[in-house]
């Protein structure tokens, strides 16, 4: 007979339960059984990669990297020296991410990774935590991409409809934002409706729409239409690069780091911030053509591509603006319209590299959805999440419905997440998730040595531990600045540990009663044969 399913109870086989692990062969298994198109090669995760990375934080943070804000200190011209430490932050975890996507070139990314060295809870919360830094991240991008093109278009007021060169607060703005504007200028107008403020996000919610349409067709389509956003984006930084390379004046060079050491680390962990994305990669590793081979090239040099892009900016940026003395608010925001603006003197670039804003956030918003809803793709395969989701497009062998899902839950939370706390609470989610696929390629050394490794990291355990002391010690030094999102982090972990008790743990039980029932079925079909 079956084995008797029973709700959780803290003993040791419930202990036994949440800790037992994923073998990678099951994963292989089911993999292949999926069906999703393998269509990406190297250039594609190159690109994929690079549109990941290079998006809104080298056009707005790198301002405030290098001057200092409110509640950091400015680089100034070291922050070359603060992006070149930034990116050996990151390759650490590049590394890792490496051997494990072309050892399980599965869907899932650290979930998938986690699942096969730490066990089916840590999987699920590693799996939570990942929706902080891609679905909650889409959702904040999606937001920032619809005030750059509020920004852009009111550059045209002259040749534009008022309606749409300056549109109304409550049809481009979360409620929480337009409360803020409303509270600075009691004039402005927003309906209500039963005395509740009805505020709508328009330009987010139909980027989310398009985007989602676009990835529903299939990644390979996605790939060629990031591919053209980064060819936009490259092409204006290099705009940038060369122009800006007239105007620079080398006494701005001078303190080289007006703030010291403090100043050259403070900004690094800004900079940071600008080259996650990469990881977003491993999430798509089912679909790649030759995954053992492409992954790490496709991870390390998108890393690669874009440190030599930072620092490029970096140089002719720090010789346009003298960052040492206070900087004007507009530099802060933008930097490099405001240099070609107020420097160069030269609106038409300042133009241009508007665009090449919206291009890159246009990019960011392909991969952090693609990255999302291939983990829960893959959590939907682990019986987390309802097995509907595994359904594919019949022609274009896309997960659609969840895909569907994906940007309608988005939709959602642009109309009521308060982003400024969500935007935090997602490097809380990429430093931990980091941190795992460290810790989980040390773990799989020892439990699994001889399993076939076509990349490994080299210098291993020195690399991966070098990997959790940087990524550890950034979130450490986060969580001592004054935050809200510090204190929300562990309410969100509680809430994902509450739901997999009350329905994932509850869920995988069952399917595994329905497959011992199965095999008993069949087993006595045999036996009366």
């Amino acid at each position: 007979m079956a084995e008797k399913y029973s709700r959780a109870t803290l003993t040791r086989n419930f202990l036994k339960t949440i800790t037992r692990i994923k073998n990678p062969d099951e994963m292989l298994a089911d993999a292949g059984d999926a069906g999703l198109e393998k269509t990406l090669g190297v250039w594609d995760l190159i690109i994929l990669g690079v549109g990941a990375i290079i998006g809104s934080g080298i056009f707005a943070v790198v301002g405030i990297a290098a001057a200092g804000g409110d509640s950091s200190l400015g680089a100034g011209p070291a922050l070359m020296v603060s992006m070149v430490i930034a990116a050996i932050a990151c390759i650490f975890s590049a590394l890792c991410y490496s051997e494990f996507a072309t050892m399980i070139p599965v869907a899932g990314g650290a979930y998938t990774y986690t699942f096969a060295t730490l066990g089916e809870f840590a999987a699920w919360m590693v799996g939570w935590v990942l929706m902080l830094e891609y679905a909650i991240g889409f959702i904040a991008v999606a937001c920032a991409w619809s005030n750059h093109l509020v920004q852009f278009l009111s550059g045209f007021e002259r040749f534009l409809p008022a309606w749409l060169s300056n549109p109304p607060v409550w049809l481009v703005n979360d409620p929480f934002t337009a409360s803020k504007i409303v509270a600075a200028n009691p004039d402005t107008f927003v309906p209500h409706v039963f005395g509740v403020p009805i505020c709508i996000n328009l330009p987010a919610i139909l980027i989310v729409l398009l985007i989602t349409a676009i990835l529903v067709k299939g990644t390979k389509d996605s790939a060629k239409m990031a591919g053209i956003m980064v060819f936009v984006k490259l092409a204006v930084i290099a705009l940038f690069v060369i122009a800006g390379a007239f105007y620079v004046k080398p006494e701005n060079w001078t303190p080289f780091a007006p703030n010291g050491v403090e100043g050259i680390f403070a900004g690094a962990f800004l900079i940071f911030f600008a080259y996650i994305g990469f990881d977003a990669l491993a999430t798509a590793a089912e679909e790649c053509k030759n995954p053992q081979k492409d992954l790490p090239v496709g991870i390390i040099g998108s890393l690669l591509v874009t440190t030599v892009v930072y620092v490029l900016v970096a140089l002719i940026l720090t010789g346009m603006q003298d960052t040492a003395a206070p900087v004007p608010a507009a530099f802060l925001k933008a930097p490099m319209a405001y240099c070609m603006m107020t420097i160069a003197h030269q609106n038409w670039a300042a133009g241009l590299i508007s665009i090449g804003s919206l291009a890159g956030l246009t990019s960011v918003l392909l991969v952090l959805e693609m990255a999302a809803t291939r983990i829960l793709y893959a959590m939907s395969r682990d019986h987390f999440i309802s097995k509907r989701f595994q359904k594919l497009h019949p022609k274009f062998k896309t997960p659609a419905l969840l895909t569907w899902t994906v940007g309608l839950l988005a939709v959602v939370g642009i109309l009521t997440l308060n982003l400024d706390v969500a935007a935090e609470l997602c490097n809380y989610g990429t430093f931990t998730s980091f941190i795992i696929v460290c810790v989980a390629v040390l773990i799989l050394r020892k439990t699994d040595p001889d399993r076939p490794r076509p990349f490994k990291v080299p210098f291993s355990p020195v690399v991966p531990s070098l990997g959790i002391i940087t990524c550890g010690g950034l979130m450490v030094y986060k969580s001592m600045q004054p935050s809200s999102s510090a204190l929300l982090f562990p309410v969100w972990l509680g809430v994902g540990a509450m739901i997999y008790l009350l329905y994932g743990f509850v869920k995988n039980r069952l399917n595994e009663n329905k497959i011992h029932n199965e095999k008993v079925h069949n087993k006595r079909q045999e036996l009366l044969k």
